[in-house]
């Protein structure tokens, strides 16, 4: 059994790695994705600066004066000192040059374009390429889903590589945990091939837990159903309207909710859903019309959102009648979507300040040198084995 488990852990290792380097390097960027931006684009991320705020109907309003050949779909107004509209073609009109406009959240002047896809040729394209090769290696659904397999099997990995770290002959030997102590260390006078084996054995225990945190929280992002159905059968658990199926669409000639409306019907219901369970309304952060997705979104930040920024407190709505489809409380309603929150905030370094998000670039540093260490331990003991067969071929050979 161990030798099979020993066999499937290196294979699975071999298949992930070209993988693991592009999501640890790509992730190590985005945990100061902010600071990031506002560096290498300062006119489309400035600093905020004191004013009113216009409210995102009026921001959407406003992008399709800017681009009448096209329409607004979401208005993200989280980033401080921008707010970012989501753009496509109107119905069977050309296609656009952008798909994001980037507006002054206060007097709704233009701050700048962008078109993303495809590798990046000028600045402002560099963050949304490094992000889009983080979430789906800058491909579409076919990388998307990719990473959703990997991910899924870097799960499973994290308790086959626990399980090899134990002492052989299992718990019942005496002394197993001074036998155990040596898989936690790392032997500076060794050989090369010993001191990369300890590393990648020690470093996989000490970060264990990390590893599986950011395993199964890229399955949350990329397999939805799965991760539903998982932990459905542990937690109470809802998923947002975006990682549902669609509905069946609408008659082409039925006109979804205007922007006003959606912001109106939104902002009654957070309020209702404020009361109902008992949780304060910070700020506004998103609204989105979505007719094609079979959703509209109003999305604010609320004291049950545990981040240091931005929220998760959604209200999602029919985007042709305005009736209710779900509420989305991060925290305090449904044990499985407060884990999911625990889960995809510490995912996002979104938690525990400047420490934990310093630790989070090391720590994509950390999984490109993990699986350095294992092509390197599989490279010397491959070499070996061939060694081993070439000596003996030539001794039959005499």
């Amino acid at each position: 059994m161990r030798s099979y488990l020993v066999r499937l852990h290196r294979w699975a290792g071999l298949g992930m790695a070209g993988f693991l380097v592009i999501v640890g390097l790509t992730g190590s960027v985005l945990a100061f994705q902010s600071e990031i931006n506002h560096w290498l684009t300062p006119e489309l991320y400035p600093e905020p600066r004191p004013g009113t705020l216009l409210d995102p109907a009026a921001l959407a309003r406003r992008a399709e004066a800017l681009v009448p050949q096209g329409r607004a779909k979401t208005v993200y107004i989280g980033y401080p000192g921008t707010a970012v509209i989501g753009m496509e073609a109107r119905p069977g009109g050309a296609a656009l040059d952008l798909d994001t406009l980037f507006l002054d959240p206060i007097d709704g002047r233009e701050l700048g374009r962008l078109k993303s896809g495809g590798l990046p040729t000028t600045t402002r394209a560099i963050m949304p390429f490094i992000y889009d090769l983080h979430m789906a290696l800058a491909i579409g659904k076919t990388g998307a889903w990719s990473l959703g397999f990997v991910a899924l099997v870097w799960t499973v990995d994290c308790f086959i590589a626990f399980y090899l770290t134990l002492p052989a002959g299992g718990f019942g030997r005496d002394r197993f945990a001074t036998r155990w102590r040596s898989a936690w260390t790392i032997r500076r006078r060794a050989s090369i091939f010993r001191w990369n084996f300890d590393l990648h054995r020690a470093g996989g225990l000490w970060l264990w837990i990390p590893l599986l945190v950011f395993a199964w929280s890229s399955v949350s992002f990329k397999l939805p159903a799965l991760y539903r159905n998982t932990t459905q059968l542990l937690f109470d658990y809802q998923s947002p309207a975006w990682a549902l199926p669609p509905p069946q669409r609408r008659q082409d000639d039925e006109a979804p909710l205007s922007w006003e409306d959606a912001q109106a019907i939104g902002r009654r219901l957070m309020a209702e859903q404020s009361r109902l369970h008992g949780f304060t309304i910070e700020r506004p952060l998103a609204l989105y019309v979505l007719p094609d997705d079979g959703y509209a979104e109003y999305r604010v930040r609320s004291s049950r959102d545990i981040g240091m920024s931005y929220g998760q407190t959604s209200v999602f709505f029919d985007p042709y009648t305005g009736a209710l489809q779900s509420t989305f409380l991060p925290t305090g309603h449904r044990a499985g979507n407060t884990i999911t929150t625990w889960l995809v905030e510490l995912h996002m370094a979104n938690l525990f300040g400047l420490p934990y998000r310093i630790f989070v670039c090391a720590f994509g540093l950390l999984i490109v040198v993990l699986t350095a260490t294992g092509i390197f331990i599989w490279w010397k003991k491959r070499a070996a084995h061939s060694e081993t067969r070439s000596r003996m071929a030539r001794n039959r050979s005499r």
